[in-house]
């Protein structure tokens, strides 16, 4: 594990974002965290699951993703303001399960996410300059659909994607664990590995 739930905890708690538990089963926290490389299409960044096993039990789990776009879109951006690059904060409700580009199940986005737009085609993610607000089809899904990737290329235009399917798998088992308890609705966390 690169952070431990003190250290996530602990920034969460810093930046005044909400921790859920309430000593409960399947009270996901879905915490991303941005890597310092700025050069994109690498699964260089992390995912945390932290939740609450049947026994009551606090689970930590980490999975390789990317928060960034891949090379592709960078270069071949869809928008004409450039492609997104999702700005980090907690979106609190931001996502339900539905179908990913109406193929298979994952995390996609329902409510207003913050991006920032990069649209110089080069392979450097640029965060800075204008705040967009809106429905961008932030979603949160796997790369390849039987094993894993090594690039992120054309996996992501702004998502947050798993390198690994088998994470993704367990990933969503857990996601739909939660929805019986609570409904359709998750939260997104976006941290930034400087924040450590």
């Amino acid at each position: 594990m690169k952070f431990s739930l003190e250290q996530i905890t602990d920034v969460l708690k810093q930046k005044g974002y909400k921790f859920f538990d309430a000593h409960k089963p399947y009270n996901l926290n879905i915490i991303g965290i941005r890597s310092n490389e700025q050069v994109a299409n690498s699964f260089d960044d992390w995912l945390y699951l932290i939740f609450r096993n049947d026994a009551l039990e606090t689970q930590l789990h980490e999975f390789p993703v990317t928060t960034d776009p891949g090379n592709y879109w960078l270069q071949n951006p869809t928008n004409v303001n450039g492609t997104a690059i999702l700005v980090p904060g907690q979106y609190r409700g931001s996502h339900e399960i539905r179908k990913h580009q109406g193929r298979y199940d994952a995390l996609c986005q329902k409510a207003d996410m913050k991006v920032w737009r990069d649209k110089n085609n080069d392979d450097v993610l640029d965060m800075n300059g204008t705040i967009y607000t809106g429905i961008f089809g932030i979603n949160i899904h796997r790369s390849n659909a039987s094993s894993e990737s090594e690039r992120v290329e054309k996996w992501s235009a702004g998502c947050q994607v798993f390198k690994r399917v088998h994470d993704f798998n367990f990933f969503m088992n857990l996601c739909r664990k939660a929805v019986q308890l609570y409904g359709n609705s998750f939260t997104y966390t976006l941290l930034e590995e400087k924040d450590f």
